[in-house]
């Protein structure tokens, strides 16, 4: 799984141009009761936690055959692995702060 920021970051604001667009609206209530739109950023979130999740286990797996010696993988391999693992988590983390950031200021908005 290639991080691609400019798509990511492309993405990010379409959805935010949806939202804006939606907000005038009624928000439409699936048979569950449960906001469709809010249903799907909760798959996309659990998709992408667990895209991350899976980069970072296959790291884990490929250090550690590499250090059992398997021939088949080179250092530069397991390298390149172990960043985009690493740069996906960062990215992820700093989408945290950010939701968190926004919620405290909606918390402390006055009524």
């Amino acid at each position: 799984m290639d991080v691609k920021a400019n798509s990511l970051y492309q993405e990010m604001q379409a959805m935010i141009g949806q939202t804006r667009l939606q907000a005038t609206e009624l928000p439409q209530q699936s048979l569950d009761g449960v906001n469709t739109s809010a249903n799907d950023f909760s798959v996309m979130l659990k998709n992408a936690i667990d895209g991350v999740n899976n980069m970072q286990m296959e790291s884990k797996s490929m250090q550690q055959r590499f250090e059992m010696g398997d021939p088949s993988l080179s250092l530069a391999e397991v390298m390149v692995t172990k960043e985009k693992a690493s740069i996906a988590f960062e990215a992820t983390v700093q989408v945290r702060n950010k939701v968190l950031e926004a919620y405290k200021q909606i918390m402390n908005m006055p009524v």
